[in-house]
């Protein structure tokens, strides 16, 4: 069992933000800002942005600039990136070989709102292994959002727990933080999607931790979501239910 960690012993723990970044140049450096301006009172705080070819504006070089007067701030360049989960995946293991503790992970362009961060710590601070941002619990929400990409994540939600035996109110959202031995677990174990059902393959793979989740507030998410990504959400999901009866969950 994880060792609690109150509040008053932050200045001991040494926290990573991990944080994939696309054609955000308009306001990087305010997001990156702002995260870290609910960071303080860690060891030590180091926020890695993940860049990779998917990006075709200035947010690099913005990031790169902010980096020379920011020392928290680390840039990541990983063009053999092939999706968004290696992108997440090589974020999550650049917070790891810096020696982190907690690794929260957050989505940029203020889809997740930094606001929402310090629930974050004054929950895991309570002895949890992992925490998961909700926006279906009482006082989360997701705001100016398409009604499709509504029904696809309540729907996911929905039919997660039905198969696979969870119990979260939200199996499809990021916004997480992680101790260190939890995300080191998820790592071994490996992550076969290559697409956002990620997101509920881990919160699967967490179930039998101490988890708990916080409301948050998803705003504006991304209404791209093709066939391909369906697709392997159902072709993933059938395959952990599989492992669930066979209890290798």
């Amino acid at each position: 069992m994880t060792q609690e960690l109150h509040p008053s012993h932050r200045s001991d723990i040494r926290l990573a933000v991990a944080c994939p970044m696309a054609n955000e140049g308009h306001n990087a450096s305010r997001f990156v800002t702002a995260v870290l301006e609910h960071c303080a009172g860690f060891r030590s705080a180091a926020f890695f942005a993940v860049l990779d070819r998917a990006t075709t504006d200035n947010t690099r070089q913005i990031l790169e600039t902010l980096a020379a007067s920011e020392p928290r701030l680390r840039v990541v360049w990983a063009p053999e990136n092939r999706c968004v989960v290696d992108a997440y995946v090589r974020g999550y293991r650049e917070a790891l070989q810096s020696g982190a503790d907690w690794i929260l992970e957050i989505d940029a362009g203020f889809s997740h709102q930094p606001s929402d961060i310090p629930r974050f710590f004054e929950t895991m601070a309570q002895g949890y292994e992992c925490v998961f941002g909700s926006r279906f619990m009482p006082s989360g929400r997701m705001t100016d959002g398409s009604l499709k990409r509504y029904v696809i994540s309540r729907g996911g939600t929905v039919l997660s727990n039905l198969l696979l035996g969870t119990r979260l109110s939200d199996m499809t959202s990021g916004f997480e933080l992680f101790s260190r031995q939890a995300l080191e677990s998820l790592l071994e174990r490996g992550i076969q999607s290559r697409a956002h059902f990620f997101q509920t393959e881990i919160k699967t793979y967490c179930r039998n931790l101490r988890i708990a989740e916080v409301p948050i507030h998803y705003h504006a998410p991304s209404p791209r979501l093709g066939s391909s990504a369906l697709k392997d959400s159902f072709r993933q999901l059938w395959r952990l239910f599989r492992l669930r009866l066979k209890g290798e969950l």
